[in-house]
């Protein structure tokens, strides 16, 4: 009995180990990213908080928050060095939220608030979401070193990549304007 156990066992162990036929030789592809929101709703929902909390460390010592109960910083973007996530580190996942941002924008399909594509094709809009990468890596990099003359160098890299976008795409006298460089060129 104690034999055929044994037997019944090793047929379990080598079923279970031997792949079946029909598997398929790799994984399943990722689904496609798919955007859910306008390019101003993203960017009122991600980068424009995460950036104030960012230039919040230009008058505030993130670490000297930290443990002060909620409520007594006030309100505003400074009230998240008092989360579960808050300190230095809650400066150093707003640096990451602006790099992440750059992907979200340019998923494909994405539309502007005023109905028009995001102009993913002008190379206007390339360099200015590369420079938001560079803008939260420096940021990431200032949070890290929990440097307060960093952070206020940093501050200044956000501003420019955010104004190099607004610029060309948002700053326009009419909404219908938005995402199209050529009015906000015009505008000026």
């Amino acid at each position: 009995m104690k034999r055929l156990y044994g037997l019944m066992g090793m047929a379990v162990l080598v079923a279970g180990c031997s792949s079946p036929a029909s598997a398929p030789a790799s994984a399943p592809a990722a689904p496609a990213a798919h955007p859910y929101a306008t390019l101003a709703q993203v960017m009122r929902g991600i980068p424009f908080p995460n950036s104030n909390i960012i230039f919040d460390t230009q008058s505030l010592d993130p670490a000297a928050l930290k443990d002060k109960k909620p409520g007594d910083t006030g309100a505003g973007a400074s009230a998240q060095y008092n989360s579960v996530y808050g300190g230095w580190q809650a400066v150093e996942n707003a640096a990451l939220a602006l790099e992440e941002t750059a992907n979200l924008i340019t998923i494909p399909g994405r539309m502007c608030e005023n109905g028009k594509p995001v102009p993913l094709n002008d190379e206007v809009f390339k360099k200015a979401a590369a420079g938001l990468v560079e803008a939260g890596k420096v940021a990431y990099k200032a949070a890290q070193s929990k440097n307060l003359d960093a952070m206020l160098e940093a501050g200044g890299t956000v501003t420019d990549a955010c104004t190099a976008c607004h610029e060309k795409y948002r700053d326009t006298q009419d909404l219908k304007d938005r995402c199209t460089p050529q009015a906000a060129a015009a505008a000026k």
